[in-house]
Formats: C-alpha cells, structure tokens, sequence
C-alpha cells in the first residue's frame, strides 16, 4: 500500500491500471488495496470514461485525499 500512496503522491491522479503496472502488482490486487485505501479515506476514486482518439476506456480514477502539491516554480499570475 506504501508503493501505492507513494505513486499517487509523486504522479498525481491516476487510473487503476497504470497505478498497478506501477506498484508491479496485478490489477485485482491494486483493486483490493485501493479499495482498503479508500474506506480508511487516505484516496478519494471515481469512475472515469475516457477517450484515446475513438477508443473508449473505463476505469477507476484516485487521487490522494486532502493532498495539495506544491506551487510550480515561476512567476505566478497576478
């Protein structure tokens, strides 16, 4: 689960797929562990559709809770 909160921390939100091949575990196992994840409340998840040229792919979508990355570097809008 480590490897998983890790990776969301460094890539930001996420499919449930890419999230596996990340950890190196399979896809119903990251299942598992997300879902475990999600009802201590440490990700949030939502079903997402999306669309690669005419291709359709579903899938579950995490993020972390409450985590709020660090401003870019640059100058800021004012």
């Amino acid at each position: 689960m480590n490897k998983i909160l890790q990776y969301l921390k460094t890539h930001g939100e996420k499919l449930d797929t890419d999230i596996a091949s990340a950890a190196g575990i399979s896809l119903a196992t990251a299942h598992l562990e997300l879902a475990e994840l999600s009802a201590k409340g440490e990700v949030m998840s939502c079903h997402s559709i999306r669309f690669v040229g005419s291709k359709k792919i579903e899938g579950m979508s995490y993020r972390l809770s409450g985590y709020i990355p660090k401003a870019a570097p640059g100058r800021k809008a004012s």
